[in-house]
């Protein structure tokens, strides 16, 4: 059976890469490795998602959900540097990668830490939950995440996602609806959903 970018512990051997690329403007230099998501390039999922992401109003910490090597909570850290980013994955190698990347691309306000569908997390603590789930991991972690979220959150905290239509997004959605009682579709872009939830109590 192949190893997955969502193990704990990959035991594939170590075959480092790393790559220079611009998110929103913003250059920034990736240390990758062989058993974690997306390698050689930063995901479109993932660029579409950091495209549209606004900061919410309510003050407070943010939480990258699934960080890998950590390009999407080392962007926000980037993009809003006034806010504390906590990076969190259950792979191993993937958050050694995301404290070398956040160290690489000078972002100081970052703490990264593996965890499991947000196990043992601070409720009512963050401003925002900001993830490209693990769709590989199957379905009842990426639910679990959404569920997860709506502890973390402040009230008036968002959670954001971005999911492909093909990886089931209208389910997605009413999940997020479900919990929240609130869910928009904030964009579309090549099959990509991406979707937003407010915590409104």
């Amino acid at each position: 059976m192949s190893e997955h970018y969502f193990s704990n512990s990959p035991q594939s051997q170590s075959r480092p890469f790393h790559f220079q690329t611009t998110i929103n403007q913003v250059d920034l230099t990736f240390h990758t490795d062989d058993g974690v998501f997306s390698k050689k390039q930063i995901d479109y999922g993932t660029r579409v998602l950091l495209g549209q992401f606004v900061m919410p109003s309510v003050s407070g910490d943010v939480l990258d959900v699934g960080c890998g090597y950590g390009p999407i909570g080392i962007a926000v850290a980037k993009q809003f540097p006034e806010h504390h980013i906590d990076m969190v994955d259950v792979n191993e190698r993937a958050v050694q990668l995301a404290k070398h990347n956040a160290s690489e691309n000078q972002v100081s306000q970052t703490d990264v830490f593996v965890n499991d569908r947000l196990d043992n997390l601070s409720n009512n603590h963050y401003a925002a939950v900001i993830t490209n789930p693990p769709f590989r991991a199957g379905k009842s972690v990426v639910l679990s995440i959404i569920e997860n979220s709506y502890k973390c959150l402040k009230r008036q905290g968002e959670l954001w996602l971005v999911v492909q239509k093909k990886q089931g997004a209208p389910s997605l959605k009413t999940k997020m609806e479900e919990v929240f009682r609130h869910v928009e579709v904030v964009k579309r872009d090549k099959g990509y959903y991406v979707l937003k939830s407010i915590k409104i109590d």
